[in-house]
């Protein structure tokens, strides 16, 4: 199940496998993405620091949130910050940003991600176009 915020981007809900959690383990959440996954990375941000204001425009990208908090903000159009939207991000969020859709993390308290990729970074040129935020 997907959250839609906008035509090109989305936040994902995972399935869960309540006998997993019923049998007192703790528990199995599901997300299944539209397309292969064929890259993905850990990615670390410290607490008030930015990763982002870019758009990749050769893959798709997931994000995972493993742990913390921030929001994560967002364009269809990447030169107009008008139809910016914004995201709270907190651990077991997973987000699918299409191809060049604008995208930047702004971490809160300390954050762990998991980006997965649609095609590889070393096969992609350019693997992202920098974005100015203003």
């Amino acid at each position: 199940m997907t959250e839609k915020t906008n035509r090109r981007f989305e936040i994902l809900k995972p399935s869960c496998n309540l006998a997993t959690v019923r049998d007192g383990r703790g528990g199995i959440f599901t997300w299944i993405p539209k397309e292969p996954i064929v890259e993905f990375s850990m990615l670390y941000i410290l607490p008030g620091k930015t990763r982002g204001y870019h758009y990749h425009p050769h893959f798709i990208e997931y994000l995972l949130v493993v742990d913390g908090s921030g929001v994560l903000v967002t364009r269809e159009d990447p030169d107009d910050p008008s139809c910016e939207e914004v995201t709270h991000l907190s651990k077991g969020m997973c987000t699918r940003a299409e191809t060049f859709v604008y995208h930047t993390v702004h971490a809160i308290t300390e954050m762990t991600i998991v980006a997965m990729l649609t095609k590889q970074w070393d096969h992609s040129d350019p693997p992202i176009v920098q974005v100015d935020p203003s």
